[in-house]
């Protein structure tokens, strides 16, 4: 399997890691979108929110946990942010390794589209 997150979670392409535990990995977008703009990946290859199940759900509100502690240490938490997942190419999802967006730092655009 050739995983660009996977790639990235191993160090073998570089990225801006700001948050890293034994479940998760979490980065620095390289084509952010908002003044804040986090990727938070799960540390097991799972391609989408399609993969997830009642066994392997836990992830998902650590994730949320994560991201509610980045929201803080970014300065974002109290004016506000979005947590975003795409699910397959007609969403937006270019990589197929589940991840989540953390975004903030100015008024988002309300549209979805």
């Amino acid at each position: 399997m050739d995983c660009l997150f996977c790639s990235i979670i191993k160090g073998e392409i570089p990225s801006t890691k700001v948050y890293e535990d034994e479940q998760v990995y979490a980065f620095k977008d390289i084509n952010p979108m908002a003044p804040v703009h986090v990727l938070i990946i799960p540390k097991t290859h799972l391609s989408s929110i399609n993969d997830v199940t009642e066994e392997n759900s836990a992830v998902i509100a650590h994730i949320y946990a994560v991201a509610a502690k980045l929201a803080k240490d970014f300065g974002i938490s109290e004016s506000g942010y979005r947590v975003v997942s795409n699910c397959g190419a007609d969403a937006g999802q270019t990589v197929f390794h589940l991840h989540f967006h953390l975004l903030g730092g100015k008024k988002l655009n309300v549209e979805m589209g």
